[in-house]
């Protein structure tokens, strides 16, 4: 797999700043506030989110509702896509998620990583892993370029890198 040509950043530091700038966008997000979640860009087309699930996350039958893993996978691969896009906001067009583990409670891990596309539409993928090292549920989603600029989003803030 090799990433779009010339996207985000021609040089390291560029990359290394947008990269740096998804991460406060993430943390930025409101919905992002209701978790105990961090983003990490690891590299071009590369994402992993660490989060700790709780008891109010539950389903009746004691263990984390699907939302939560939806959110997560989602999120996992469209950063690992944006990672590739310096300067359109992706938007998830469709996502399938397969749920192969319950999770009830602890740390949990989810990679995301770019599979495909270089202009328009990008493919992504994500798996969750507990605290046991154990996959707990998967996903593909493909992302499409916006209209919106990454550098008109208030939480999109490039450093110095």
């Amino acid at each position: 797999m090799t990433p779009p040509d010339g996207e985000p950043a021609a040089n390291a530091q560029g990359q290394s700043a947008h990269f740096r700038a998804l991460e406060t966008l993430y943390a930025s997000a409101p919905v992002n506030q209701l978790f105990d979640s961090t983003l990490q860009i690891t590299g071009a087309g590369r994402a992993r989110i660490t989060f700790a699930t709780r008891q109010d996350f539950f389903h009746a039958a004691g263990a984390t509702h699907g939302t939560l893993y939806f959110k997560m996978l989602d999120d996992a691969a469209f950063y690992a896509a944006n990672s590739l896009v310096s300067d359109r906001f992706l938007l998830t067009t469709g996502f399938n998620l397969h749920f192969t583990k319950p999770l009830k409670s602890g740390t949990v891990v989810a990679e995301g990583r770019w599979v495909s596309g270089r202009r328009r539409v990008f493919i992504a993928e994500a798996n969750l892993v507990d605290d046991e090292g154990e996959e707990i549920g998967r996903g593909t989603g493909t992302f499409m370029r916006s209209h919106i600029a990454l550098s008109g989003l208030p939480g999109y803030r490039r450093g110095g890198g």
